[in-house]
């Protein structure tokens, strides 16, 4: 029984990996071809080619570090190729936070209402803003190499069991995730703030429409609902990201007794990089309709398909 949940399990990862390649395959594609006709590199393409592409590396990194964890640990803990994937993954991990926050900040600045000079300033200096915060991208990058770029081998148990994160002495552990992970929670606790703000500029929207007798479904109420449910899902997604995390360290520590934990953890991790995907895909009209365009032909080649058999 336990074998037959774990076999459902890895075929929903694969489904989850094969879905998510798929899509921010497809959104990094259409968002360069988009930046080849218009002969201009804008900011929405910029940030969606950016997103897309360090979500496309975060998968296969968390795939390639799962297949080898499992069915290779001695090859994982010899060398330091440990210390390359998990590094490699931070650094992906973090850019595809900074490019979801950037896209949340340019939906806030470019739909929310407020008459504050200091919003006004930065709704009208957008690109640069944007700018700047993805390149405090590189900022974050420098203080994660040193923490992972060489573990002490005074603190490594002599149980080869487990992975050198599990290995290291708590103290030295818990400082490094603090290092590791203080970029990623700054960013992302700006774009809760984000979310609430632009929760709090619907609310004034929606009072305003009250106090003038007119309908609620006006554009400006549609694009706050629509930029709402791309924020929220990312929050969500985000938190289930870090709980996979948080079950997929506890069950590497025991393996292979609690493998069925380990692949829940990734399982859990994996909805991630490819559900947010998929809303910006759904919630976007341009992506919508390239997507559609694209799936025609597939919907056309199917029934003729069907057709032929006798």
């Amino acid at each position: 029984m336990l074998n037959i949940v774990e076999g459902l399990l890895i075929y929903v990862a694969v489904s989850e990996s094969v879905l998510g390649v798929l899509g921010n395959g497809f959104i990094g594609v259409v968002s360069c071809i988009d930046c080849v006709k218009s002969k201009n590199i804008s900011t929405v393409s910029l940030i969606l080619t950016g997103l897309a592409s360090s979500r496309f590396c975060l998968i296969w990194m968390i795939i390639t570090d799962a297949y080898i964890r499992m069915f290779f640990p001695d090859i994982y803990l010899s060398g330091n190729i440990s210390q390359y994937i998990v590094y490699l993954r931070i650094i992906m991990n973090q850019s595809s936070t900074w490019f979801a926050t950037s896209l949340s900040i340019f939906y806030f600045l470019k739909i929310a209402n407020y008459s504050h000079c200091i919003f006004l300033w930065l709704k009208c200096h957008i690109n640069r803003v944007l700018l700047l915060f993805m390149g405090s991208l590189l900022i974050s990058w420098l203080f994660a190499f040193p923490s992972i770029a060489k573990p002490s081998t005074n603190n490594i148990m002599k149980n080869r069991s487990t992975t050198w994160l599990i290995t290291m002495h708590k103290s030295e552990y818990l400082t490094n995730q603090i290092l590791l992970n203080i970029g990623v929670i700054l960013v992302f606790v700006l774009c809760l703030i984000t979310c609430f703000l632009l929760i709090t500029s619907l609310w004034r929207h929606n009072r305003k429409m009250r106090l003038s007798a007119t309908g609620f479904r006006d554009p400006s109420t549609e694009a706050h609902i629509k930029a709402m449910k791309i924020l929220v899902s990312f929050i969500i997604l985000f938190i289930l990201y870090f709980v996979g995390t948080a079950i997929q360290i506890s069950g590497s520590s025991t393996m292979p007794e609690n493998k069925l934990l380990f692949i829940i953890g990734i399982t859990t991790r994996l909805l991630y990089p490819w559900g947010h995907s998929l809303i910006l895909m759904l919630g976007n009209r341009k992506l919508k309709q390239d997507s559609l365009r694209v799936l025609k032909p597939l919907k056309c080649w199917e029934k003729e398909k069907l057709l032929r058999i006798p």
